[in-house]
């Protein structure tokens, strides 16, 4: 009869690994958890086996925790879209202001400036508006006072319809010439 020798692979050694590895990371991984599953079925009692329905259980554990990690990544993944949104939107909110004059709050003094908008960024997750030269955040705009007003004064180089003309008019009823003799 012989003996066989104590090896790598037998059930202690396999769990204590399996321990020692979730200690120094904190928990078990699904790897580390099928290795346990593995070792338990390949060393149980052949007299006492275990009942299928502790196996089945184990299982479901195993198949609810992949699922809740794949739902854990989907919604990381969720977070991080929403709020690539957000700023698309505040940025296409933002550039509507562009051309408009606004009255806000100047970040350095805390007074309230007018001033028109040259154009919209985004610096560190906010929408950011130049107006002067001056970066101004968005929450910092009080009032939209509509578009720079156009000056629409008249000018000396159109002519005018109201200034008579030295020049005869080409109208045989209008013509003032008085030769009729």
């Amino acid at each position: 009869m012989s003996i066989q020798s104590i090896q790598q692979s037998d059930a202690y050694s396999s769990v204590a690994s399996t321990t020692e590895a979730a200690q120094a990371g904190g928990a078990l991984g699904k790897d580390a958890f099928m290795r346990l599953l593995v070792n338990q079925i390949k060393n149980q009692d052949p007299l006492e086996p275990t009942d299928n329905t502790a196996y089945l259980s184990q299982l479901a554990q195993f198949s609810s925790l992949e699922q809740m990690q794949a739902l854990n990544d989907n919604i990381v993944g969720l977070a991080v879209l929403q709020q690539n949104n957000a700023l698309m939107a505040q940025l296409t909110q933002s550039s509507a202001l562009i051309g408009q004059r606004v009255t806000y709050m100047d970040p350095a003094t805390g007074q309230p400036k007018t001033g028109t908008v040259g154009s919209v960024k985004i610096m560190d997750n906010l929408a950011v508006l130049s107006i002067g030269g001056q970066d101004v955040p968005l929450v910092n705009v009080s009032e939209v006072l509509g578009p720079e007003p156009i000056d629409t004064a008249p000018t000396d180089t159109e002519p005018s319809d109201t200034e008579p003309s030295d020049a005869p008019s080409s109208d045989p009823d209008t013509n003032t010439n008085t030769n009729d003799e």
